[in-house]
C-alpha cells in the first residue's frame, strides 16, 4: 500500500492540491482511509484537517455501496464481459464474511476499524450488502469502524506512536 500512496503522491503533485490528493486516495478501494492518512503525512498536511478530509473521502462511497451494489453487480452480470470480474469480486467478499456473520454489527464494525490487508469500508460494506445486514446498523458499525481506523492510523501516520513509546 505504501508503494501506491507513494505513486499517487507522487503524480499527483503539483497537478492538483495537497489535500485533493489526500481526498482522492481515501476514496479509492483498497487505499481509503489508511492510505489518505499516510498521503497527508507524506504531504505534510496538518493531523486535524487530514483527518476530516480522509474520513470524509472513505465515508462517502459507503451509502452508496450499501444501497446500490447488489443492483449493479445484477446489471453488470447481464454482459458476458462483467460476469467473471463479479463473480470474482462475489467469491473474495463472501470468503471474508464468515468473520462477520457470527457476530454482525460488531464483526463489521471491527473488519472495517482493524487496519489489515483487504479491510476497510469499501469491502465491509460489499460484505454487509452482500449479506443484506440493515442498512442502518451496517451504516452505524462503518462510521465506528472508520473512526477506530482513524485513530489508528493517525497514530501509526504522524508518528504519535512512537511518541508515547
Amino acid at each position: 500500500m505504501n508503494s501506491l500512496v507513494t505513486w499517487f503522491t507522487i503524480h499527483l503533485s503539483g497537478t492538483i492540491g495537497k489535500e485533493a490528493i489526500v481526498f482522492l486516495i481515501s476514496l479509492m478501494p483498497l487505499l481509503e482511509l489508511r492510505g489518505g492518512l499516510l498521503a497527508a503525512s507524506l504531504l505534510k498536511v496538518p493531523l486535524g484537517k487530514a483527518v476530516i478530509i480522509c474520513v470524509i473521502g472513505n465515508f462517502l462511497p459507503i451509502p452508496f455501496i450499501l444501497l446500490f451494489i447488489k443492483k449493479i453487480f445484477a446489471w453488470m452480470k447481464r454482459f458476458r464481459c462483467f460476469q467473471g470480474l463479479v463473480a470474482r469480486l462475489e467469491n473474495r467478499v463472501m470468503s471474508k464474511s464468515d468473520q462477520i456473520k457470527k457476530v454482525e454489527f460488531w464483526g463489521l464494525m471491527l473488519f472495517v476499524g482493524i487496519p489489515l490487508p483487504g479491510t476497510g469500508a469499501w469491502m465491509g460494506s460489499l460484505i454487509a450488502a452482500l449479506l443484506e445486514v440493515d442498512f442502518k446498523k451496517a451504516l452505524l458499525a462503518e462510521i465506528l469502524g472508520i473512526a477506530m481506523a482513524t485513530v489508528l492510523m493517525s497514530l501509526v501516520s504522524y508518528g504519535l506512536l512512537g511518541a508515547l513509546i
